[in-house]
């Protein structure tokens, strides 16, 4: 489905079902040099268990068109406006990684816009690897591959996939090579500058849940758990997954988000 956001069309997956405003909403954010599709499980089973899903493509990834924002308060102004374009007053919004990020400034800038916050592998600060920056700005291959390695648990290639026939490394590898040129480093360099004030963080008033993957190499738990520290009454839960947690542990994910969200709407 798509919307007009800052004059371009943005585009948001609804998890199969026709949207509808007036049941609660959650607006999915996803990581870096990616889009809409790593939500696909969660996204799913939400819009089939009376919730409004926008698992949202940021501009210039996936089908939203545009140029990619080189700052994380710049993404989290598109999201207060693309929740506002998409005729809500407010929406729960869940972000992994990057999309984590986009999340936090969203609902510390734009508070009246959020009703509960889900933050999964996240850290802050969200320090990234010179080499894998290096990597990124160049458009290299490597970066990409970078991003797959280190965005899975140790070993992820050698045991199953909890998603039948689906080889997670693969998939991500492919959606990363899909990225415009300039996309990746955009996003690292973002998430790399990214510093909101701990006065900002103590002041948060908006319900979170801090979601943590045991073997995350990217942002590891403990990085998850500090910032659940940070924020007042939030809620720490850690899976064992590595980075890419939705696609590693999509029961668990969906449990513990349906667990802090409560239910929806019956359709």
């Amino acid at each position: 489905m798509q919307f007009i956001v800052q004059g371009y069309p943005a585009y948001a997956y609804t998890g199969g079902r026709p949207y509808e405003p007036k049941a609660p909403a959650i607006v999915f954010i996803h990581g870096a040099a990616l889009d809409h599709s790593v939500w696909q499980w969660q996204s799913r089973y939400f819009a089939h268990h009376g919730f409004t899903v926008l698992a949202v493509d940021l501009p210039a990834h996936g089908r939203s068109p545009g140029i990619a924002r080189t700052a994380i308060e710049s993404m989290a102004d598109w999201v207060s406006l693309f929740i506002e374009a998409a005729g809500l007053e407010r929406a729960h919004v869940v972000g992994q990684s990057m999309g984590s990020l986009v999340a936090l400034d969203t609902a510390i800038r734009h508070r009246t816009r959020v009703e509960r916050l889900a933050l999964i592998a996240t850290a802050m600060p969200m320090a990234v690897n010179d080499a894998f920056l290096a990597a990124a700005r160049d458009d290299s291959p490597a970066g990409f591959d970078m991003e797959t390695t280190w965005g899975h648990a140790r070993n992820s290639a050698l045991t199953q996939s909890p998603v039948p026939g689906m080889f997670l490394a693969g998939a991500s590898r492919r959606l990363n090579g899909r990225a415009l040129p300039g996309v990746q480093h955009a996003d690292l360099a973002a998430c790399n500058a990214y510093r909101p004030s701990a006065d900002a963080l103590r002041g948060l008033d908006v319900p979170t849940l801090v979601i943590g993957g045991s073997r995350d190499q990217m942002t590891g738990p403990k990085a998850g758990e500090a910032l659940a520290r940070e924020i007042p009454g939030a809620q720490f839960v850690l899976l064992d997954a590595g980075h890419s947690v939705m696609s590693e542990a999509p029961r668990p994910t969906q449990a513990a988000i349906s667990r802090f969200l409560g239910p929806g709407r019956l359709h």
